[in-house]
């Protein structure tokens, strides 16, 4: 149950039921139904206000004031919030397509009250997770079937405050017609490890360090890579970055390469089944050569940071690189990155989603856009928003700790969009058991 619809997929999803099996008017008393009952599980019997817009949401919210009435509850459809012990936003639905009133807004906001929206938070795009004009602030958000993209995607995710999806009687059958190219990320599934494997079997996965003054970055990306079940990681680079990183790190091996027989060894060695460079790997020409390189070889390949900014004046350098090899290419941009390598300018309603999607189209890459609302495109379309992000992630080394993780599962033979979504799942989890972790604290949870 992790398919996210957009708002018309889930009208498609509506209308196959309605042809089958359910009326429209029993799913409305379904859906209003299910709105009063979540209210009764979290709220005592208050005044309720109800505010109706004019098409089904309207429907749903006088449904939902119907059964309050019923079982006890002062509810009723009104404009006027004085008094208000609690309201229900049945205005607009994830399907609105105009600018919401800003001063309707703020009405609602200064009553001080709970608010329940219905499906959405009124004023909220339910494709692209922005307010159109503005938004009405939730605490419970009640949809149906499933997921929307703007319960996921910031602003919108904020907004929708907790997140409820009911049942409604829609059968899983209808997204056999629909199929939705679209997830919501879920707890990964690690394959077991064979009784008689060893360490080569389990994959080799090389890090790629910066100079000796930056090294921590590729240090956090190697030890993240070892805690992912890597059977090998190695960092490589110059013997001067070696000699620190021997003072910090123990099962982790170290690979000099100071010149080009030793990377001719390193990059044609088929023991190694991932590689990763960027973390602190330094915006030089050196830097944009070994990419270029390393993508020549026969391993999966993480690129993140430097590895990215590197080719911000040429970015079809990279895309070139990128088609010319089978295995597969992982890009993990921050925002930042993201618009130095594919463009800052963003047209109107385009979502975070489409974004990305455009991006591992244009780069032939798995595109992990990182943020709040992580999303993983493939180049194919499919795409994964990662929902459980906290901000105990903005933390200085975090990214590095992700690529060596992503670095580490792909060396042990998993798919590379399974691999960029498990990375960002476990990734926000272990700062989910953190207090107020710092890099370390990450590789540790991990």
């Amino acid at each position: 149950m992790n398919e996210i619809l957009t708002p018309a997929e889930m009208y498609r999803a509506d209308a196959l039921t309605i042809a089958a099996e359910i009326s429209e008017a029993a799913l409305i008393e379904r859906a209003g139904r299910a709105v009063a009952e979540e209210i009764v599980r979290r709220y005592g019997a208050r005044k309720t206000v109800v505010l109706a817009g004019p098409g089904n949401n309207g429907k749903d919210g006088l449904v939902a004031c119907r059964n309050l009435q019923s079982w006890g509850w002062p509810a009723a459809v009104s404009d006027d919030l004085s008094g208000a012990g609690l309201i229900i936003d049945a205005l607009y639905g994830a399907g609105l397509n105009r600018e919401f009133p800003a001063g309707l807004a703020a009405q609602v906001r200064a009553a001080g009250v709970p608010v329940v929206s219905i499906d959405v938070p009124s004023g909220l795009d339910g494709l692209t997770g922005q307010p159109r004009g503005a938004a009405i602030q939730a605490d419970l958000t009640v949809t149906f079937f499933r997921k929307k993209p703007a319960h996921l995607l910031y602003p919108g995710r904020a907004l929708c405050g907790e997140v409820v999806v009911a049942d409604i009687g829609i059968p899983a059958s209808v997204l056999t017609d629909i199929i939705p190219r679209l997830q919501e990320n879920k707890r990964p599934g690690l394959r077991p490890l064979p009784p008689d494997t060893h360490k080569f079997r389990r994959g080799h996965a090389i890090v790629w360090s910066g100079p000796e003054l930056a090294t921590g970055a590729a240090r956090l990306s190697a030890r993240a890579a070892a805690a992912s079940g890597a059977g090998l990681v190695s960092l490589a680079g110059s013997a001067a970055a070696l000699a620190v990183h021997a003072a910090h790190v123990s099962s982790i091996m170290l690979k000099a390469v100071d010149h080009d027989d030793a990377l001719r060894s390193v990059l044609g060695d088929p023991r190694v089944t991932a590689i990763c460079i960027g973390p602190a790997a330094g915006v030089t020409n050196a830097t944009r050569k070994m990419v270029l390189r390393i993508l020549r070889s026969t391993a999966a390949v993480v690129l993140d940071a430097d590895a990215l900014t590197v080719f911000a004046d040429d970015p079809t350098e990279l895309f070139r690189a990128i088609a010319m090899r089978t295995p597969a290419t992982v890009l993990t941009p921050h925002e930042g990155e993201f618009r130095r390598l594919f463009g800052s300018a963003q047209p109107a309603g385009e979502s975070k989603v489409s974004r990305a999607r455009d991006a591992a189209r244009l780069s032939g890459a798995i595109v992990l856009y990182k943020g709040p609302d992580t999303v993983i495109a493939h180049p194919d379309g499919r795409a994964i928003i990662n929902g459980n992000g906290t901000p105990k992630l903005a933390v200085a080394g975090s990214g590095d700790v992700l690529a060596g993780l992503i670095t580490g599962l792909l060396s042990q033979g998993m798919d590379a969009f399974e691999a960029a979504a498990a990375g960002a799942w476990l990734h926000a989890d272990a700062a989910q058991r953190c207090v107020r972790p710092i890099a370390e604290d990450l590789v540790a949870a991990l």
